[in-house]
């Protein structure tokens, strides 16, 4: 079998912050690092805390000037960021900008968590809204200056 691109990653030089993934016809596939990869600490998402992210991210990024060109958000299963997939309408300078407006939101969030009803959620029990907002509020942090020039994997 062919290896799929993401492996292709050296993950052991990978630092926290926002790439560009892949291309695939008009669809930009992000990848936002949020943790170290196989960092020795063992520092990695929650699945609660990255349940509300995913929530929180959606919900504002869906909402946003740039709502039409969202296509997915949702964490990686190594559960180290989130994968953001947009319409290549979206300059690379506005997917950053959209991505900080997104983390800001949720480091400052408080209150009900969109979607998190029963009838709306498949696991509406499992959320950490103050994870989510530890997450992001390091991420701002992380992607405080962020340019596009940034967006290419290290090497």
């Amino acid at each position: 079998m062919k290896t799929i691109q993401s492996f292709t990653i050296n993950h052991d030089i990978l630092q926290k912050g926002m790439y560009t993934s892949r291309i695939d016809g008009d669809v930009v596939t992000y990848d936002i690092r949020m943790k170290k990869p196989n960092n020795p600490e063992g520092d990695y998402l929650t699945p609660a805390a990255a349940h509300t992210f995913e929530h929180l991210f959606a919900t504002y990024a869906r909402n946003s000037a740039w709502g039409d060109a969202v296509i997915y958000v949702g964490p990686m299963g190594c559960l180290t960021g989130f994968y953001f997939l947009l319409r290549d309408t979206v300059k690379p300078a506005d997917a950053i900008r959209l991505v900080q407006e997104c983390f800001a939101f949720i480091r400052d969030f408080h209150g009900e968590i969109p979607g998190s009803k029963q009838k709306e959620c498949g696991n509406y029990r499992m959320h950490d809204a103050e994870g989510a907002r530890a997450i992001a509020a390091d991420m701002c942090e992380v992607l405080q200056h962020w340019t596009p020039e940034q967006l290419i994997y290290p090497e």
